[in-house]
């Protein structure tokens, strides 16, 4: 890396509290316009992937908020986080009382950004950069916010989740209404007007539902 992701994220954000998850601090960009609008050209020169762990996005803010809402759900339970991005999720869902959780993201920043955001919220966060898609797990939850943004992606995810779901695993999903997901295969279990930052979405508020997907 060219850059120290640890120093460099001390130096570009604010700690915040999402505004449907008060309960949580993260380290999140304040201007997120400025650092949302760098070039890729801007993020190369730095060694920066774009910044998906510097952002509350309103899918995980959803979940996390159903995870805290309902305790019970993960209450012992060993927790994977997909595409955790800042943490958000999983530091709910540790905050909750699940016995272990992993937070799972391909980009090596979020390890910095997530460990910083557990620090912060004192909790214990493990972390893989390891690819997930496919593959097993032994964890009894799955958590998955925002994920369902790009055609490809949804492509692979939805027969790993249904595979998931069909070995007695729970997932989880915070959507907030993106075109690729897959309705058909979920099960509505609550509904959240969450407020987001115009500068990332269409919307100062997107209706964000978290669904639990069938096999």
């Amino acid at each position: 890396m060219k850059t120290d992701p640890r120093t460099f994220i001390l130096a570009n954000t604010t700690l915040m509290r999402p505004p449907h998850v008060p309960e949580i601090r993260l380290h999140l960009a304040s201007e997120a316009h400025e650092l949302w609008q760098k070039t890729e050209e801007d993020l190369e020169e730095i060694g920066l992937p774009p910044p998906f762990w510097a952002f509350a996005w309103a899918g995980g803010q959803g979940l996390a908020r159903f995870v805290l809402d309902h305790p019970d759900v993960v209450a012992g339970k060993s927790v994977l986080d997909f595409a955790s991005g800042s943490g958000l999720v999983a530091i709910a869902a540790k905050l909750s009382g699940a016995s272990g959780v992993l937070a799972a993201d391909i980009d090596p920043w979020a390890e910095s950004a997530i460990a910083l955001n557990a620090l912060e919220n004192g909790v214990e966060i493990c972390f893989t950069s390891e690819n997930q898609i496919g593959r097993s797990t032994e964890a009894d939850i799955i958590l998955a916010g925002d994920v369902f943004y790009d055609r490809d992606f949804a492509d692979v995810l939805i027969p790993w989740f249904a595979a998931l779901a069909g070995e007695g695993k729970l997932v989880l999903v915070g959507d907030p209404g993106r075109s690729y997901c897959p309705r058909e295969r979920l099960e509505q279990l609550a509904v959240y007007e969450v407020p987001v930052t115009r500068a990332l979405e269409d919307s100062e508020v997107k209706r964000t539902t978290v669904w639990r997907f069938v096999s």
